[in-house]
């Protein structure tokens, strides 16, 4: 952020920090007042950028808000619209019943609530390098609130574990979050060069899980449920959602372009499936298929989340307080003290606009440090069910059984994993 004056000081700057923590304590107390998360963030945003404004109406300098309040919009722009596919692909799957028949796929096989706890928290570790952490911890939350709907207790361990493994198995994939993307993005790091962060994020999941499992019954889900088939077309979405991921990175590898780009270029893909089975479902006179219904029921509340945080951090960042934090952080305590604080802070703040300001900050640092802090950013944000995109939309997702304070619980053992994960990177990667 190129401010031109410095407001850090002024009563402006303290207003609008006073603005974003007020808001960011309701988004923590959601639990308690019913409020939902975006409400208060879109509101600091809007009082945020409005301060700033009006400080700089009285100086020659007025045109240069609008400039830097456009940049961090297309920043969101360039997020909201990543996630808008990415949720639309899982409301078509899950409209052609592809969780519901892996749903009942795991009931048939009479797995116990602790053998369901392990195959998830897997499946979670490695589908989320393709399909991003936000995308798999959705899938995997539908399934564990399908098969643990009468095991409040099971449901809310079995989250915590998905988030989790979510954030690790995203954390070595350019793909698996909107923090390696943002990396990614800005080129610090080149593509192969994430997977070099394979193991720690192995570290990650497994130490926490391990503690948890114990904790888990071993008796299985009192659940009776006939055998449920995919719908028509619902393989062939799977196929087409995984030719969106192959658009989005090549687009990004090979022709320099946004991911965001290559995954609209997907949502056509659905689109026109989508207009072949409309036409289909009229000729076997089944009910007609809509894809734009799938659109409408996207998690808006998370999509709005997002803009409200990115734009007040943009906002603090025009202010000048990220300034404040480089030199405190990066230059004062050094990189690998930073880039571990960084998670922590992640945590707190969540990791996508701690990652959008450690980017914006663009500290100078070598690879071996660029990869520390994408590890911490990403598996960071789990030591709090707020710290992370997965933890904020099964919050959303998973109607009270997956609280902030059932996750707090679980802090201290997700907090070994997290610095255990450190340890091995440093010993591997240093």
């Amino acid at each position: 952020m190129n401010h031109i004056i410095d407001l850090t000081n002024h009563w402006s700057g303290i207003a609008a920090l006073v603005i974003f923590v007020s808001a960011y304590a309701l988004v923590m107390s959601e639990e308690f007042t019913l409020l939902r998360k975006s409400k208060p963030v879109i509101l600091a945003a809007g009082l945020i950028w409005g301060i700033i404004a009006f400080v700089y109406s009285g100086t020659a300098h007025y045109e240069v808000v609008e400039e830097e309040i456009k940049l961090s919009f297309l920043a969101y722009a360039e997020l909201a619209f990543f996630l808008l596919v990415a949720m639309t692909y899982i409301n078509a799957l899950e409209e052609r019943n592809v969780f519901n028949s892996l749903k009942s796929w795991l009931i048939e096989k009479q797995f116990t609530y602790r053998q369901l706890f392990w195959i998830t928290g897997i499946l979670a570790f490695f589908i989320s390098p393709l399909a991003d952490n936000l995308t798999t911890a959705l899938v995997l939350c539908a399934v564990v609130l399908a098969i643990g709907s009468s095991s409040p207790k099971f449901v809310s361990i079995a989250c915590v574990n998905i988030v989790v493994a979510a954030n690790a198995g995203g954390a070595f994939s350019p793909f698996g979050d909107i923090t390696t993307l943002m990396v990614w993005q800005s080129g610090k790091l080149e593509f192969a060069q994430f997977f070099a962060l394979i193991i720690p994020s192995i570290v990650n999941f497994i130490i926490p899980a391990a503690c948890m499992s114990f904790f888990v019954s071993d008796h299985k889900p009192e659940i009776v449920e006939e055998g449920i088939s995919i719908k028509t077309g619902g393989k062939v979405m799977i196929f087409l959602g995984l030719s969106t991921i192959v658009t989005a990175v090549s687009f990004h590898n090979f022709l320099h372009l946004p991911p965001v780009f290559g995954m609209m270029t997907g949502l056509a893909y659905l689109q026109f499936y989508g207009y072949f089975l409309k036409r289909k479902s009229r000729w076997l006179e089944e009910s007609s298929y809509d894809v734009l219904a799938n659109v409408s029921k996207v998690e808006w509340d998370t999509l709005l989340f997002f803009f409200g945080i990115i734009l007040s951090v943009g906002g603090l960042g025009f202010i000048g307080y990220l300034e404040l934090v480089s030199q405190l952080m990066y230059e004062d305590l050094g990189a690998t003290n930073a880039n571990i604080l960084v998670g922590i802070l992640s945590a707190i703040v969540d990791n996508i606009p701690v990652m959008f300001a450690v980017v914006t900050m663009d500290p100078a640092m070598p690879h071996n440090q660029w990869l520390l802090v994408t590890l911490t950013a990403g598996v960071g944000g789990s030591l709090l069910s707020i710290g992370s995109a997965a933890g904020v939309a099964i919050m959303g997702q998973s109607r009270g059984m997956y609280t902030f304070f059932g996750h707090l619980k679980w802090t201290p053992v997700i907090a070994i994993g997290y610095f255990a994960s450190i340890y091995s990177h440093i010993l591997l990667n240093f």
